[in-house]
């Protein structure tokens, strides 16, 4: 989800600390003033003051070409930014943003011929769109979200009949049911969920041991124009934003064990009126041999 990050996302949960908040809001005047190196340092001064980077302040640094991009999202971040957003998220995203990849998931799978699934996991499910979406093709919903706020929220729509508070790849990981049971799924998606974590194997991977054997993954991506992104595999975007490269999700699906069913470019939303190019992919599990 995007709109006014720049200006939103990032207060502090230590915003009583008075240095963190000065440093912080120092960066964001001057960067928007286009002193991008002052910028940098009074993001390292927060940074150092927020270890856990609630501000995204090494996701910014990344964004103005400062310092590398981290392999993800720091979690503190994204949550604090979902649940500052909780009350207005799907006016932002929908009515805002025109998102709309969970239909646009719904309407590729129909013509795959994948119009059924026992199971399905919904990972970064927000306040459950791709579930609403999946309803008449899934017959057990599971759930989950970073943000408790917007957790709360899928809850009060009844798309779920599990859900979970926790990031994607730690539940991929480590989730046990009740029993002490590591269950599997036979459709996993993740529609919002890339822009946010930079390197796609830890995700892709965590996937592998959490899907039936033949089990399907869809998911989308965003982009950036090949002489934007430089050959990087993957890079933070102008809007602080992860973008990866087709290539390199095609590389990393395949060897993690997939075949990709589809690749279909899209229009993921809108940022200020131009729409934001990305991917929309459904990936099977490849079957191992005995």
């Amino acid at each position: 989800m995007t709109r006014d990050e720049d200006q939103e996302a990032g207060n502090p949960d230590s915003a009583d600390d008075d240095a963190l908040a000065e440093a912080y809001n120092r960066g964001l005047d001057l960067q928007k003033s286009g002193d991008f190196a002052g910028a940098a340092q009074a993001f390292r001064q927060a940074l150092a003051l927020d270890p856990d980077d609630t501000g995204g302040v090494s996701i910014r640094l990344a964004a103005m070409g400062a310092e590398t991009s981290p392999a993800k999202m720091p979690d503190a971040y994204v949550a604090t930014l979902f649940d500052q957003h909780a009350d207005v998220f799907d006016e932002i995203l929908v009515d805002e943003l025109g998102y709309c990849v969970p239909l646009l998931l719904r309407d590729l799978l129909g013509r795959l011929n994948l119009s059924s699934f026992d199971r399905l996991l919904d990972l970064g499910c927000g306040t459950g769109l791709t579930g609403m979406a999946l309803l008449d093709c899934t017959s057990h919903r599971t759930g989950v979200d970073l943000s408790e706020k917007i957790v709360e929220l899928a809850f009060d729509r009844e798309a779920y009949d599990d859900l979970y508070v926790g990031e994607a790849v730690e539940f991929l990981r480590e989730f046990e049911d009740e029993d002490g049971q590591r269950p599997a799924w036979d459709l996993i998606t993740a529609t919002d969920v890339f822009p946010y974590l930079g390197a796609v194997e830890p995700f892709l991977n965590g996937a592998v041991t959490r899907l039936s054997p033949g089990g399907c993954l869809a998911f989308s991506t965003e982009t950036l124009p090949d002489p934007v992104m430089g050959g990087q595999l993957y890079m933070v975007g102008p809007k602080n934003r992860f973008a990866q490269g087709e290539g390199y999700i095609r590389t990393a699906l395949s060897s993690a064990g997939f075949d990709i069913l589809a690749m279909e470019p899209i229009t993921v939303r809108l940022e200020e009126g131009e729409p934001v190019p990305g991917h929309l992919l459904v990936a099977r599990l490849r079957e191992r041999p005995d």
